[in-house]
């Protein structure tokens, strides 16, 4: 495979303005559906804007070439955000994007790995994207791949059973190609995490689990990156990056507001929204 059927990351300068294009359009297409989940998009805009447009390898005109990079969207309610960056970077028309949720769409309310090009894993029940990852992990060492993959977990999905039982797999296995990410934004659908299942100190816990464990700022860039350099630089154990982050991210009234976690705007509220991402 040539270099030039790779996608050709951006420079770390204009990563904040491709965010800001991200946030547009989970604002526009949850808006557009009249469903959705804008809240915990935009909490991770700025992790999944780091993979896709600096860090992975991956292929947007070959999407099932073997030796890519896969990103698992485990928190799948999260999809509008990966629809986004999908399209940005050229899986799927952006104008496509508008049929979010639609009869028919390939772009359902959650992921469906066999109707939206670029997406690894279909989703819907949570905490399962972990243990999906530990499989295409082990899978790429015993094909002697050496491609990494990257799960996006919410800190809430975090409640679940299933996701500390992979977090034990993992380390035992020494899966040094695989990072989770958490997006650490304190709220679920009920509420505060704190209130309805407490999962603090979630750093010790991943820390305690056998993972080389990174704390950040969810939305600085350059803690990011930093990040994800040192995880790939780390032999023998999976790397848990906590990145604290803020539910609605980028738009004043959703900004820690639960209401947000599954709710779309009103014309007059994304028109309001898309003024502040100008």
């Amino acid at each position: 495979m040539s270099k030039l059927d790779l996608f050709t990351p951006i420079a770390a300068e204009e990563l904040p303005a491709t965010a800001k294009k991200l946030r547009r359009h989970i604002i526009k297409m949850i808006t557009a559906a009249g469903s959705g989940h804008p809240g915990g998009s935009l909490s991770a805009v700025e992790m999944v804007t780091a993979l896709y447009f600096r860090v992975m390898r991956h292929s947007p005109t070959n999407v099932d070439w073997v030796d890519r990079d896969r990103f698992v969207l485990s928190k799948g309610h999260a999809a509008p955000l990966l629809y986004a960056a999908l399209a940005e970077c050229g899986y799927v028309p952006t104008e496509e994007l508008y049929t979010l949720r639609k009869l028919n769409s390939r772009l359902q309310g959650h992921t469906d790995k066999t109707a939206t090009p670029g997406v690894e894993m279909s989703s819907g029940s949570l905490g399962q994207g972990l243990s999906f990852s530990i499989g295409i992990a082990l899978a790429a060492r015993l094909n002697e791949q050496d491609y990494r993959v990257y799960t996006l977990l919410g800190g809430g999905e975090c409640d679940e059973g299933q996701v500390w039982e992979a977090a034990m797999a993992a380390p035992h296995f020494k899966l040094d190609n695989m990072v989770a990410l958490i997006d650490n934004n304190r709220l679920q659908i009920d509420g505060w995490n704190k209130d309805i299942m407490n999962v603090e100190p979630i750093a010790e816990k991943w820390h305690s689990f056998g993972w080389h464990t990174i704390e950040i700022d969810g939305h600085n860039f350059e803690q990011i990156l930093s990040a994800l350099d040192k995880a790939e630089a780390i032999k023998g154990q999976p790397t848990a990056i906590i990145a604290h982050t803020i539910k609605g991210k980028g738009v004043s009234f959703m900004e820690n507001n639960v209401d947000f976690h599954g709710k779309a705007p009103t014309p007059e509220e994304a028109e309001q929204a898309l003024k502040e991402l100008e």
